[in-house]
């Protein structure tokens, strides 16, 4: 295989979703596995709805999956090169000018299909004399321009689907250019992929109609064709379609309720396929597990309480360094002790702050018996603690005391944390530290 380039290209007009991130996350997902390169292209040629903040929040929201590209371009800025393309794409005699307005080209359709016919355009611009069209002209009419596609069949061996094929003769001629000059997002698409050299494109399966139409483009522009990946598409449980408009799917929406990117990862991704969905502990390990040839044709469906579910079991093993730097912006400096005592009785990465504060004091401890606390006390070994220290203590107490299980580890608990649950003590002694220890068991704040 060559170096593969493949390329993610979001259009600036809301903020990226769950949706957006599994075409974003299978394209850099391969590029890694294969020791490629990854192209962040914004589709911003429609002026009117792509916005500056929509734009800047992409690279911050692909950045919170792990997503850095190597290449990053604006179709606002390569007018040019369209110009270029649509010009010989004009000389070859494949894009011709028509002059119906929307209202005509509906009515057409309709008509069209009450009589039972599917609603193709029926070239009629190209019977146009050369008259006729300065009169339309005359009349104020700009032509939109639209691709001569071949009648015929268009194969493909794709990457998710394998063997594909649409037939175009059963296909509308494309319109590639507005009205006013402006491109639609079939050209400047092919146009980018040829002249930046992507070799695979990988993206929904909504635009298998288009790839067909896209081959076509390339072979009229005498460019290499890359090799095509249709997936299947995220929805919600319920089946609905993900759109921009459910803000809390959007990938900033559910960074700020502090779920884990690589939990959002694993999830897009594996979901609908044949590889389980399981929890990551890195990119790279997401990478070797994908296997887009195993990705379902069913629709896959994205469950917010099954996302919830794993980003809690990611947590449960990540290592410290991977949450290092992480503990240390929410000021948690228990280093790796710390987190290997915590991890497991986390749902967010955040609460670990709060058994910080357990460790670290002050608390207001829980005692109901003080003559209990006090026989505790009194056995307490002495420092340093390790794993095996709590196990010894209440051995000893127990046996001082007569009580055993909840009767013995729930007022320990309490006094200690002041919580009926949490990490196991085993871990939490040796941190909260003997001299802590002993005012909690005496009933002082420490």
């Amino acid at each position: 295989m060559t170096t593969p380039l493949v390329r993610f290209a979001p259009s600036p007009t809301g903020y990226l979703h769950i949706g957006n991130a599994r075409p974003a996350l299978f394209n850099w997902l391969f590029a890694r596995r294969h020791a490629g390169r990854f192209l962040l292209r914004y589709d911003d040629t429609d002026v009117a709805r792509s916005k500056s903040e929509f734009a800047e929040a992409i690279p911050v929201d692909l950045a919170w999956l792990g997503i850095v590209p190597d290449l990053v371009i604006r179709q606002s800025e390569r007018l040019a090169i369209y110009d270029a393309a649509a010009e010989k794409l004009r000389a070859a005699g494949r894009l011709y000018p028509c002059y119906e307005t929307a209202d005509e080209l509906d009515r057409r359709r309709k008509r069209q299909l009450a009589r039972g016919l599917p609603p193709v355009y029926d070239r009629a611009a190209l019977k146009l004399t050369a008259e006729e069209r300065v009169a339309l002209e005359a009349e104020g009419r700009k032509p939109h321009w639209r691709f001569l596609l071949e009648a015929r069949e268009v194969a493909w061996d794709d990457l998710v689907r394998g063997a594909s094929h649409v037939d175009c003769a059963s296909l509308s001629d494309p319109v590639l250019v507005r009205e006013d000059g402006s491109y639609l997002y079939t050209l400047p698409s092919v146009v980018d992929d040829a002249e930046l050299g992507v070799t695979h494109v990988i993206r929904g399966e909504d635009h298998v109609t288009n790839t067909a139409v896209q081959i076509q483009i390339f072979e009229a522009l005498g460019a290499a064709i890359p090799t095509f990946g249709h997936h299947n598409l995220l929805t919600t449980a319920s089946g609905e379609g993900l759109s921009k408009r459910l803000g809390h799917l959007s990938l900033r929406g559910l960074r700020e309720t502090g779920v884990e990117a690589l939990a959002v990862a694993a999830l897009a991704v594996l979901v609908g396929s044949s590889d389980a969905v399981r929890p990551v502990s890195s990119l790279d390990e997401l990478a070797n597990l994908v296997e887009l040839a195993h990705v379902s044709r069913a629709p896959a469906k994205f469950d917010e309480h099954e996302l919830e579910a794993l980003s809690a079991r990611t947590l449960h093993q990540l290592p410290y360094e991977a949450v290092a730097e992480r503990l240390q912006a929410l000021g948690i400096d228990g280093g790796e002790p710390l987190w290997l005592a915590v991890r497991g009785n986390l749902a967010k990465l955040a609460e670990a702050k709060d058994w910080w504060q357990v460790v670290q004091g002050p608390l207001t401890p829980a005692v109901a018996d003080a003559a209990f606390a006090a026989t505790a006390a009194s056995l307490l070994p002495a420092e340093p603690f390790d794993s095996a220290t709590w196990k010894s203590w209440t051995q000893a107490v127990g046996a001082a005391t007569g009580t055993k299980g909840k009767a013995l580890f729930m007022p320990l608990r309490l006094a200690l944390t002041g919580q009926e649950h949490g990490p196991e003590l085993a871990a939490l002694l040796p941190l909260i530290g003997r001299e802590k220890a002993l005012r909690r068991l005496a009933g002082e704040s420490a």
